[in-house]
């Protein structure tokens, strides 16, 4: 649709437009000479430029045809002066039945004379009025068209952006699973009770996270109990030297958060930490709210001598990369070591599915998984 008819400001604009160049035009031809009164003047002059305004509308499909961007200049030039001089033949054809119109029907003396007389002034200004109105239409091609590539460009980028969050995501399962079926395959000659409730823990573990994980985000309670899912497949392989104790303040277990988001990070804390020790450990997640953001903090116990990965897990870098893809920066992870101990923390958005934010704290409430 014409984008000036498609939009009643620009429409609005337009017509006031075209009505102060036909008091213009009135005052052009009522003010030199004695020809016309100013009656006549504001008869002849406003309503033809009015309909001449609304046949200029037409030059915006040449515009569209013919853009600058892409036509040869003299070509434009060539098309639109043919266009200018088409308009100005239709809209003298209208002049001429208008003016005939009213010195018949308001008996003005000799307007038809005046007016052919005034032929070369309005034919003057009508180019000029429909050069302006090209101009404004390739201003509007142009602008459209700009407005057209920057909406591609960031429908391409969220595109690319949901690719990767999809890819960063695939990568979780798989990886998870890896492991899994490493220990599944340790224990097959060992304890094979310890398989079969490991494969149907699993199995368990896989369906939560499929039907949770296609969520964009989903509550930090669920999340949580994704997580334990996964410690209690571990904990078949680690016994009693693996344990945990969670401490999630009441306000925060409704609070979105990325899918899978937790899982990595525990993990990591169990393969890089928990399997080092000798005498295993506790593996400590808490989630507290501060004002605007979630702070959730996973802590185990590590081995000093404990072979370095010099590169960094691949869970850390995958949650790392799924926080800047979704949040910017309003979302970090970090890492520290101290005294034995390995802290993971991260800050999260504070939002939840209500669309509030809660202000105050709940006192937490501890548990403990053996």
């Amino acid at each position: 649709m014409h984008p000036i008819l498609a939009n009643q400001e620009r429409l609005s604009i337009y017509l006031l437009g075209w009505l102060i160049f036909g008091v213009m035009l009135a005052s052009v031809l009522a003010l030199p000479h004695d020809d016309f009164t100013w009656t006549e003047a504001l008869a002849v002059a406003v309503p033809l430029t009015m309909v001449y305004g609304a046949i200029c509308l037409s030059s915006w499909y040449v515009c569209r045809v013919y853009p600058l961007q892409k036509t040869l200049f003299t070509r434009v030039i060539l098309v639109q002066a043919l266009a200018g001089i088409l308009t100005i033949l239709v809209w003298a054809a209208i002049a001429a039945a208008w003016v005939v119109f009213l010195q018949r029907a308001f008996a003005f003396r000799a307007l038809q004379v005046h007016v052919v007389a005034k032929a070369p002034l309005l034919i003057g200004v009508g180019f000029i009025l429909y050069s302006l109105t090209v101009a404004v239409h390739y201003l509007i091609v142009t602008f459209e068209a700009s407005k057209e590539s920057e909406q591609r460009e960031l429908q391409s980028r969220i595109f690319a952006q949901e690719a990767e969050l999809k890819a960063l995501r695939a990568q979780i399962n798989p990886h998870f699973l890896f492991n899994s079926l490493n220990s599944i395959s340790a224990l097959a000659t060992q304890d094979p009770a310890a398989v079969r409730a490991m494969t149907l823990r699993l199995a368990d573990f896989l369906r939560k996270s499929l039907r949770l994980g296609a969520q964009e985000s989903i509550r930090l309670e669920e999340e949580v109990s994704m997580s334990l899912s996964f410690l209690e497949i571990e904990q078949i392989r680690y016994g009693s030297r693996l344990q945990i104790v969670q401490k999630i303040e009441e306000v925060c277990k409704d609070c979105l958060v990325p899918p899978l988001i937790l899982q990595p990070l525990i993990e990591n804390a169990v393969h890089h930490g928990i399997a080092h020790m000798i005498d295993g450990g506790t593996i400590t997640l808490e989630a507290e709210w501060r004002g605007s953001v979630v702070h959730i903090r996973i802590e185990n116990p590590i081995d000093p001598d404990r072979p370095r990965n010099r590169k960094g897990g691949l869970g850390l870098d995958n949650v790392n990369k799924r926080l800047r893809a979704i949040y910017k920066d309003d979302a970090q992870l970090q890492t520290s070591e101290n005294a034995g101990v390995f802290h993971t923390d991260l800050w999260l958005p504070a939002q939840t599915s209500s669309s509030f934010r809660i202000t105050s704290h709940i006192p937490a409430r501890s548990t403990v998984l053996q």
